[in-house]
This record gives C-alpha cells, sequence and structure tokens, in this order.
C-alpha cells in the first residue's frame, strides 16, 4: 500500500506536463489535426437547468493519432442573445474537466449555449464542438415573491398535526398568447411533491435534508404549457415527519414557474395565498417499522370524490386557502441549494405471475429492485380494500412472507380502497422487494396488469463499467455487485431502500467508491460529501466532537455517530478526488478533514499502558461504542470488542492521517504540516507493529485496558494491517497466506478490505477464490443461496436481517483493479495502470468510462502465453504491467510503446492513447 500511495502521488506530479510524460520510443510519422471534442458536460452533467453563477466545464478531447494529448484549449459561452459573455481565449492546459468560468456574471434562471476546441501535442487545432446549453439556476432571492405554502394542520375532526400528512394544493392562471420559447419550473417540497401541469405530470421532487439544507428542482415543462388557454397547477405533497434518513422540519411546498416567450418576455406564476389546498386522499394508518416510514393507504373512493383535480376548469371552491408560511426565504426554510442529481424511473412488468395455495396471485419480478408497485384493476368494488403486499420471500403456501427475516421487520403492505369500475393504483414511495401479492383482488390479475417503476438516481448514459472473463461465477458476482450499487441511491445514498432508506455514512462511501469505478457516477457523490461535511458543521466542531461526522446524515435523531464511520471520510474523498481530479472538493474538505486528523491525533495515548495508540476512540453506543468494526455483531467474527486499542480503528487511524497528507500535498500546504501527519501516521503504525502482533507475525484484536494482547487474532486484524499499510512489506506475502487460509471471516461491510489485503499480498489466486467460492460466506455463495442483491451480512437474523444492502458492493473495484487490472493512478485518470494479474483466470475483458473516458482491456494468459489488447483515450498515459518477458507490442499506425524495463518478475511499458496490442508466446 505504501508504494501504491507513492505511485499515484508522483504520478500526479509527472502528468502536469503530458506531453512531455508520453514520448513514445518509436512515433508515427505525420499528423492529423483533433476532432472536435464531444461529451460536454458541466458540474458532470450533460445539459443541467440549475448551475450556480460559476459553472465548470468538462469535455474529452478526440484525436485519431497516437499517444495524442490536450495541449490547449478555448472556450466560448454565449447568452441567449448570442452575444459572448466568455472568451476563455487559447489557454495552455492539458486540464479537460472542471474548467471555471471566468467571464462575465452569468444571470440567474437564464440560458447559455457554450462550444470548445482544443489543441493536440503539435499545437494543432480541433473543430469547434457541437454546442451544448446550460442554464442557471435561482439564489435565495430570486424566486420573485413565491411563497412557501402549506394546509391548515390536521383534519375536521382533530386540529392537531398529523405526522403523515397528504396534501394536495392548485391554482390555475390564464397564459398569455405568444410563442413560448420555454417554460421552467422550479420546485421545493418538505418532504416529496409531485408537480402536475394541465392534467399531466410535470415533475416530482423530494427535500429530506433540515430545511436550512435543502434543495429545489429545476425541470423543462415547455411542452406541457399552451398559450392563450387555462393553465391548471397541482401539487400533491407528502411530509412524513423526521424518520431515518429525514429531518422532519414542517410541511411546506415552493415553486417558481417562468415562460419566456420569442419577443423576450416572461410572465412568472408562484406559490402564493390564492393557491388552495385540502387534505389529501390517504388513510393514515401508521409506521412500516421504528424508522419512521409510514404506511401508504391510497383510498379511491376518496380519490373518485375529489375527482380530476390537476385539470383546468375543477371546481376547488370548497377547499381552503393556503396557509402562507412567509415568502422564500423565511424560516425555517432558510436557504435552498439546485439539486443536481434526478430521479430515473423505469416502468416493469413482472416475469410471471404465481399463484398461491389460496389462488392468490403473485407477481414475481425475477429479482429484488426498488419500485413503486401499480396494479391496474378492471372491475373495482367501491369499499373494498385490496391489501397489496410487497416482499422479499414467499411462504411455503406461496404468499408472500412477512416474517421479520424476511420483510426487515418491516410492514411491507400497501393497503388500497377500490373504487367502482376500472381504476389504476400506484404507489407514491418506494420500497425494495422482489414479489408483489394482490389478494381479494376479485378479478383475473395478469402480468400487464402489475407494474414496478423502478427508481434510482440517474446515471452517465455512457458511465457503465463493463466486464466478462473465463469465470461465469465471477461474471455473475460483478453483475450482483453491479446492479446492487446501481439500486443503492435515490433521493440520497441508502442503507437499503426497505427498512431505513438512510444515507449512512460508511454504506454511503461504501457504495459511492463503487458508482464512482462502476457507473462514473459523480453528482450524488459530490453531494452526499457536502451533506456530511455539513453534518460535522452542525454538531462535531468543538471539544472532544470536533473532526466527527454523523453516523446518518440528514436524519430525524439528531447528533449521533460512530467513530470508524468517522475514519473512512479522507479516503473517501480522497477516491473521489483521484476518480475525478476535482480539486474544489479537497478544498471546500480540507478544513473538516484536518480537524478529523485531529480527532485522531488526541486520541493516541500519551502514556499508560496503550501509549503510542488510538484509545476508545470517542463516539458510538451500546455494540458501536468505541467503533463498529463490522455488522452486524456475529459478521465481527468472533472479534474482540473489549480491547481499548483496537486494531481495525488504529490501522484506520493511519490511514486518515496520511490521506490528510496526501490532501494537503495536492493542495500546497506548507511542508512542516504535511511532513507533520506523515510522521504521526508513521509513528503509530511502528508502534502498532510494536504491540499488536504475535509470534506467527499476524495481528491481535487490540490492547486490553491494562495493555495486554487481546486473546484472539480475527481476520480483521490482519487485513486492515495489510490494506492500511501497517504491516511491514517484507512480511505482507505470509500474512496474506494466512487470512486466504481464513476463507470469509468478514462481513459485506468490510469485505472489500479483505480483497485488497490480498491483492497488496499478490494472492491473486485467493482473490478470484474469495470471490467465487460458493462454498463460504462471499457474494458466490449468497447467489447460490438465491439472493439477487448484496445483503447486510452473509447470515441474515434478528436486525441485521437486509437482503438488499449496497455496502457489500464495494468489491466491485476490486474486481475492476486487481482481476480485470485497470487502475487509476492519478486525480481525474490522467495516468492509469493496465495489469494481467495472476488470478487463475485464462481470460478477462472489460473497460472503465474514467473521467477522461473510456479505458478498455482484453487479455488472454496461459502457462506460456499471454497477450492483452488495450484502449486508451486521449489526453491519458497507461503503464502496462505484464509478466515478465519479450513482446511484440504495437500501437496506431504501428507506433511502438515507450520499455520501461523489467524487474520483480514484471516487465513495464508506457502508452498513449489508441489500441495497443502486446502478444508473448503462441
Amino acid at each position: 500500500m505504501k508504494l501504491r500511495l507513492a505511485a499515484i502521488v508522483t504520478s500526479a506530479l509527472v502528468v502536469t506536463s503530458l506531453s512531455a510524460a508520453i514520448s513514445p520510443s518509436g512515433a508515427a510519422p505525420g499528423n492529423t489535426a483533433p476532432d472536435r471534442p464531444v461529451s460536454l458536460t458541466v458540474d458532470d452533467i450533460a445539459r443541467p437547468l440549475n448551475t450556480d453563477l460559476t459553472p465548470r466545464f468538462g469535455w474529452l478531447p478526440q484525436d485519431s493519432d497516437a499517444n495524442e494529448v490536450q495541449s490547449a484549449y478555448k472556450i466560448e459561452v454565449r447568452d441567449a442573445d448570442g452575444e459572448i459573455v466568455w472568451d476563455s481565449r487559447k489557454v495552455t492546459s492539458a486540464q479537460q474537466s472542471y474548467v471555471d468560468y471566468a467571464g462575465e456574471t452569468l444571470e440567474p434562471g437564464s440560458r447559455y449555449t457554450w462550444r470548445v476546441m482544443t489543441w493536440d501535442r503539435r499545437k494543432h487545432p480541433s473543430r469547434w464542438s457541437a454546442k451544448a446549453a446550460f442554464e442557471t439556476g435561482l439564489g435565495d432571492t430570486d424566486w420573485a415573491g413565491a411563497s412557501w405554502i402549506r394546509r391548515p394542520p390536521g383534519t375536521a375532526d382533530n386540529p392537531a398535526q398529523e405526522r403523515d400528512e397528504w396534501t394536495l394544493a392548485r391554482t390555475e392562471v390564464e397564459v398569455p398568447d405568444g410563442r413560448i420559447v420555454s417554460a421552467r419550473s422550479y420546485l421545493a417540497a418538505s418532504h416529496t411533491a409531485e408537480l402536475y401541469l394541465g392534467g399531466e405530470q410535470a415533475d416530482r421532487m423530494s427535500n429530506f435534508g433540515y430545511p436550512s439544507e435543502g434543495y429545489y428542482q429545476a425541470a423543462d415543462v415547455t411542452d406541457l404549457v399552451t398559450p392563450g388557454e387555462t393553465l391548471a397547477l397541482g401539487v400533491k405533497l407528502h411530509w412524513f415527519s423526521g424518520g431515518q434518513g429525514r429531518a422532519a422540519g414542517i410541511p411546506g411546498v415552493l415553486l417558481k414557474l417562468e415562460l419566456t416567450y420569442a419577443d423576450g418576455e416572461t410572465t412568472t406564476i408562484v406559490t402564493d395565498g390564492s393557491w388552495k389546498v385540502r387534505r389529501g386522499p390517504y388513510v393514515t394508518v401508521g409506521t412500516r417499522n421504528g424508522e419512521g416510514l409510514w404506511i401508504e393507504h391510497l383510498d379511491g373512493q376518496a380519490a373518485q370524490q375529489i375527482g380530476d383535480w390537476t385539470e383546468p376548469g375543477y371546481d376547488d371552491s370548497q377547499w381552503s386557502g393556503a396557509v402562507v408560511v412567509g415568502a422564500h426565504p423565511v424560516a425555517p426554510f432558510t436557504h435552498l441549494e439546485g439539486q443536481q442529481t434526478r430521479l430515473a424511473e423505469t416502468v416493469v412488468h413482472p416475469e410471471r405471475i404465481l399463484e398461491a395455495a389460496d389462488g392468490t396471485p403473485v407477481a414475481d419480478f425475477g429479482r429484488i429492485i426498488p419500485a413503486r408497485p401499480g396494479v391496474h384493476f378492471e372491475d373495482g368494488v367501491a369499499g373494498r380494500q385490496v391489501p397489496i403486499r410487497a416482499g422479499y420471500e414467499l411462504a411455503d403456501t406461496g404468499r408472500v412472507s412477512t416474517t421479520g427475516l424476511s420483510t426487515q421487520s418491516t410492514n411491507m403492505s400497501f393497503p388500497y380502497t377500490q373504487a367502482a369500475g376500472a381504476q389504476d393504483y400506484l404507489a407514491v414511495g418506494h420500497l425494495g422487494f422482489r414479489y408483489l401479492e394482490i389478494p381479494g383482488a376479485g378479478e383475473e390479475i395478469t402480468a400487464e396488469d402489475v407494474t414496478a417503476t423502478v427508481v434510482h438516481t440517474a446515471y452517465d448514459e455512457d458511465g457503465a463499467a463493463t466486464f466478462e472473463s473465463s469465470d461465469a461465477t465471477l461474471d455473475d458476482v460483478w453483475d450482483l455487485m453491479d446492479r446492487s450499487l446501481r439500486y443503492s441511491v435515490q433521493e440520497t445514498f441508502v442503507d437499503t431502500p426497505t427498512r431505513e432508506q438512510g444515507q449512512f455514512l460508511h454504506d454511503t462511501a461504501n457504495i459511492s467508491i463503487g458508482l464512482m469505478s462502476s457507473q462514473r457516477e459523480r453528482v450524488a457523490s459530490r453531494q452526499a460529501i457536502r451533506e456530511f461535511l455539513l453534518s460535522q458543521e452542525r454538531y462535531w466542531t468543538t471539544g472532544n466532537d470536533a473532526g466527527r461526522y454523523n453516523a446518518v446524515y440528514p436524519n430525524g435523531d439528531g447528533k449521533r455517530d460512530i467513530p470508524d464511520f468517522t475514519e473512512v471520510v479522507p479516503d473517501w474523498i480522497w477516491r473521489y478526488y483521484l476518480e475525478t481530479g476535482d480539486k474544489a472538493v479537497l478544498e471546500d474538505a480540507y478544513d473538516n478533514l484536518t480537524a478529523t486528523a485531529g480527532y485522531i491525533r488526541r486520541h493516541i495515548a500519551t502514556s499508560g499502558p496503550t501509549q503510542g495508540l488510538v484509545t476508545n476512540l470517542s463516539g458510538g453506543s451500546g455494540q458501536y461504542l468505541y467503533g463498529i468494526v463490522d455488522w452486524p455483531a456475529h459478521g465481527r467474527f468472533g472479534y474482540d470488542m473489549t480491547t481499548a486499542a483496537r486494531t481495525t480503528v488504529n490501522a484506520l487511524g493511519v490511514d486518515v492521517l496520511r490521506k490528510v497528507a496526501l490532501i494537503g500535498e495536492e493542495l500546497d500546504r506548507p511542508d512542516a504540516e504535511v511532513a507533520a501527519l506523515r510522521s504521526d501516521a508513521d509513528a503509530l503504525a511502528t508502534r502498532m507493529n510494536q504491540a499488536l502482533r504475535t509470534a506467527d507475525g499476524s495481528y491481535v484484536d487490540g490492547l486490553l485496558a491494562d495493555g495486554t494482547q487481546s486473546a484472539h487474532a480475527g481476520q480483521h486484524a490482519t487485513s486492515y494491517a495489510i490494506a492500511f499499510g501497517v504491516a511491514p512489506e517484507q512480511d505482507v506475502p505470509v500474512l496474506g497466506e494466512q487470512i486466504a487460509s481464513q476463507g470469509m471471516k468478514q462481513g459485506p461491510m468490510t469485505a472489500h478490505v479483505l480483497l485488497e489485503a490480498l491483492a497488496e499480498a499478490g494472492a491473486g489466486e485467493s482473490v478470484l477464490n474469495l470471490l467465487t467460492n460458493e462454498d463460504d460466506y462471499g457474494w458466490a455463495g449468497w447467489l447460490a443461496g438465491g439472493g439477487t442483491f448484496t445483503p447486510e451480512a452473509w447470515e441474515l437474523s434478528g436486525s441485521a436481517n437486509s437482503a438488499s444492502h449496497g455496502w457489500g458492493s464495494r468489491g466491485i473495484v476490486d474486481v475492476t483493479e486487481s482481476v480485470l487490472g485497470i487502475r487509476t493512478t492519478a486525480p481525474g485518470a490522467a495516468e492509469v495502470e493496465l495489469t494481467v494479474p495472476a488470478t487463475g483466470l485464462t481470460h478477462a475483458k472489460g473497460s472503465v468510462a474514467t473521467q477522461r473516458g473510456r479505458v478498455a482491456s482484453a487479455w488472454t494468459r496461459t502457462a506460456d502465453a499471454v497477450t492483452l489488447r488495450a484502449t486508451i483515450p486521449v489526453n491519458v498515459t497507461a503503464v502496462v504491467r505484464l509478466p515478465e518477458g519479450s513482446y511484440l507490442a504495437t500501437g496506431p499506425g504501428r507506433t511502438a510503446p515507450e520499455r520501461l524495463g523489467t524487474a520483480n518478475g514484471i516487465t513495464s511499458y508506457r502508452i498513449g492513447s489508441g489500441a495497443w496490442t502486446f502478444k508473448k508466446g503462441a
């Protein structure tokens, strides 16, 4: 690990001049001009509608020549009238992401177009890219008097605030004549709102954060507004108190709809006291579990009686006037940020309809999905209640199982009261489930009648990594991890889409790190990082609290932390930077991270039996006191929780100090500051090696308060020592053999650490075995048992009962790096490393969509032959490390790579952009 970190930093320094870094020994003659840049983004989004006033630009340079780089760029930004507001001129730079806007002050709520051109290493220019567009969003003073509104609390029978409140709000306006060139809605809500225009759903947004840390969402609704006609505006608002992953706040909705005409005139419609409101057609039932989720019971009869309230001409004379909280910004809604994440929604039908023993139709979707169920009824009976129920497993009767273990101790019902006749039921909230039963429907239910609207955050259209290999089980494991990661982010990152739906810190870091590699995910990760930094600023800034982060954020239960959750934050932010090259996030986070380093430093005992070790790291309670190690408790495999100086906590402490040092170095912090962090990290690692090892070299679980070693030396302790660069380099191979011999003795939460440790030890075959062994705990064993989503624990029991936990999918990064052999080694993928790992596979093929474009590798390996084919994007350097030998190596136009030499059984080359082939043997 020490060597790997050094290589990363060195690479970051080298690639500041890419044209110098790539100097192949046999460059092809001639040169063609670069092609026009493609994949233009602003803040990592193709066409954002709510950037701030200092957007950041990105693109992919294109060139058919070998070893090409971008030596310069020029950006041009124009306003809606076609006037240039920024001409960057020619900028000599390889930067192609997060280029800051530096022109005239942009106007809020305005549309701009931009384009870019680039120069290659021989100073030849490209053509201009195709034009791309972006729109600025709104600041807190740009809402044109729009007010937060709500309905009067309670009901006619009980004026007390309902804890699960549904509100319908509406108004109608006459749209002026003229040609509308754009219509934009800006919507904010506490908690979830659906916007309707002219009877059609126009947008949906959720806001689970604290009211002072809220979001609004922008949408293009031009096609839903007709000039010269009456426009009905409606909002369905659901506020459901505080809960896991959700701050309470108060109910409220805020809307600004702006219409822009061809002649430059605008019409603005806002929420205010003229709107009408009423209670929505939902029956308050109770909570699904103890985490604050509410059972959703739609009363179809009540909905039928309310009628088509989103249509123009509706009679709302019996509705109440809206309660105005105040014009934005107003307490408690004092600040809004433009939300750049969006939900992607895909409607699917079940693979089949099963029939339970009692005749109940049960829809089987084939795998666990996070979704909103829907059912079409052709012959509804007024007042008949259909207890629709989702589930993970089937009982022996063929019905959906309702045991705590099968449901995550969650009431997964969606009761529906029918109206008369044909009707469609569609849930507003989602759960994770595989099965959906529709008992007592009184009619035949077919697969066409049942739907699930699968929901997850929107990912880059061309961001998915690919993988296939000579091992079918490994391919299935990849698919399991990939799918589980994609399904683990909805409005926020979640531990599970069912039981809690909360943004837990360790879960979020694991899922984010996986998705940044597997889906080129950027936006949700950046948002989550920001939110956890805010958690520190809200709760953890003084005294012994300083430097910590909330274990869940946002959330309804206030201030609480788990020590080793806090410890993963510097690594998460460093990995975000390594993937993206987004230095602004490092700058924003550095003070928080130095506070986290201080948290570790002040818990290093200066005297006593545990001197020199992180001891009783403050935080947590109960099972989490001083650190969680792994979860659930049986996933610790006997880890000694009585230790005062835990090996895992100390290894993470070393990593905190080293990662903050790396970040400080990237930000050009004073040398003494960086050196002090490294010195403290090295001293802590040295003390660990003195105090925590047994006679055979393995690591015990920690020291007891009296300084004696724990009698237990679990896999966690040694795997952490290896993975976080504590174990002496010369001892790592033997230690790797020790932990490999133990099989899987870590839970899904930390299994990636075991994979990293085995890879660091050079135990490639053990990496493959851990991933594919169906007879032990692990991903393959979970698949063999029928699992379709990574679990909370390899063996579910008690409260550890989630069969849909994305945190166990971070291992996809280890498959990419240590099995396929593609690794990012410099920030923003300016440099990557390609290898042919010795895992026992004979073939692997895959690709990763990096910040600078797609890197692809396909290789075969036998006892006497190796072939690797690679494709590298423009502006990227790759170091290719192959089993020692003499290779026939060619690139585009028969260009030869730069041979770096042979050492320690590895022959290395440096290549640039283009398609390359390396062959050795038959």
